[in-house]
């Protein structure tokens, strides 16, 4: 029986500041799984997002990668097997199917409108 490693995916947590500018907050932290496995990633907007909300992959020495705009409108190569879904406050990315270079870095970011500018989560 051959044993495989389990896959890290990593979530940035994003903390809304002490001055109540608009905020991501992704959860869990940190995430194993095994390849195959289908894995449900979280992000929570805080209120006025609506559905500019986009799901990006780091990887190491890279730059951030897009998967999704606008809640789950897919970047051209997006693999099939991820998939983007929800509503504010609460948004999710799912990989079903899990395989190794999926590895990585995973980030939500949302627009805001304030002030007639688009303001982006850190």
């Amino acid at each position: 029986m051959m044993l495989l490693s389990p896959l890290l995916i990593t979530l940035l947590l994003q903390l809304q500041g002490s001055d109540g500018n608009p905020s991501v907050t992704q959860s869990p932290s940190v995430k194993s799984a095994a390849l195959g496995e289908t894995v449900s990633l979280s992000c929570s907007a805080s209120k006025g997002v609506d559905n500019d909300l986009s799901w990006y992959l780091q990887k190491p020495g890279q730059p951030p990668k897009p998967l999704f705009y606008q809640i789950s409108s897919r970047q051209s190569d997006t693999p099939s097997h991820f998939s983007s879904s929800g509503s504010e406050p609460q948004f999710t990315l799912t990989i079903s199917g899990v395989q190794a270079e999926d590895a990585g870095d995973y980030y939500c970011m949302g627009v805001y409108l304030v002030n007639g500018a688009n303001v982006f989560t850190q």
